[in-house]
């Protein structure tokens, strides 16, 4: 089943297929490349703003400062990336209106864009203004951007073409885990994810041929699904048995990595766009 925009309005149609004839989408035609720079920049922007608002949550990163200070600190910077990515998107969609309209991978970066701003704006940083604290509002915007989260993945995870890019995610999700694991933990997990890439390179170079894409597809997806659950049980792990020095529990560590990870999404899915 399909799932990009053109399935879900139709009649949107005859209008999308004039849009970059208007303005102002034939003004952004000839300076897309220019547009498209911004774009990323802003993203670039608002995800290192993230990291670092998220990693304190979690208890890692600039720890010489509190998280009501870290939030206060990349609030502007915050803003700045989600107003630049908003303004540029939409006028480099402007411009290449049809694309997006046929493509599975925006509805994904649509639905990591939305949960990402309410895992960022709802939860992350009212949670950091408290030190840490996760209030009933908190909670109830979790929800909201978790299901909105969780919907992405379904859609970037099974849309043809576009599914490979969910290691993505995966791979940021590792690097997140490793950098925040400590001691024996740390090295139970690296062993962990070293036998895995161990295992999938001999079972997708060596005993399966290269060509054998019926053989390899499902084999690639087991083991998406097996780096998956072993670095979110680390991470689980690790947000547990940290330190409990500050107010932030394990619920508002592990939506903190959620919050990082959201982005990661988003940047990946509008990537792939031009694959779909």
């Amino acid at each position: 089943m399909s799932m990009a925009p053109q399935d879900f309005f139709p009649a949107l149609a005859p209008w999308v297929a004039g849009l970059d004839d208007t303005f102002p989408g034939a003004w952004i035609k000839p300076y897309f490349a220019q547009w498209e720079v911004l774009h990323i920049l802003s993203i670039a922007l608002l995800g290192g703003a993230s990291i670092l608002l998220n990693l304190r949550l979690i208890g890692h990163g600039l720890t010489d400062e509190s998280p009501s200070e870290v939030e206060r600190n990349v609030r502007p910077w915050l803003n700045l990336g989600v107003v630049g990515v908003i303004v540029s998107g939409l006028l480099i969609g402007s411009s290449n209106a049809e694309r997006l309209y046929t493509s599975e991978a925006f509805t994904a970066k649509m639905l990591g864009l939305a949960a990402a701003i309410v895992l960022t704006y709802g939860v992350a940083m009212p949670a950091a203004r408290r030190d840490g604290l996760l209030t009933g509002a908190g909670k109830l915007w979790a929800f909201v951007g978790l299901a909105l989260f969780g919907l992405g993945l379904a859609v970037f995870g099974t849309a043809k073409l576009v599914n490979p890019g969910l290691w993505h995610v995966i791979l940021a999700a590792a690097l997140i885990a490793g950098f925040v694991t400590r001691g024996a933990l740390r090295i139970v997990y690296l062993l962990g994810l070293g036998a895995l890439v161990i295992v999938q390179t001999a079972a997708t170079h060596v005993m399966i041929p290269a060509d054998d894409f019926a053989r390899l597809d499902p084999v690639n997806k087991a083991f998406a699904l097996a780096f998956a659950a072993w670095i979110l049980g680390m991470a689980g792990v690790q947000v547990t048995t940290s330190s409990r020095d500050d107010a932030a529990g394990p619920a508002t560590k592990a939506l903190a990595y959620a919050a990082v990870l959201v982005w990661v999404m988003t940047a990946a899915a509008g990537r792939w766009i031009a694959f779909a």
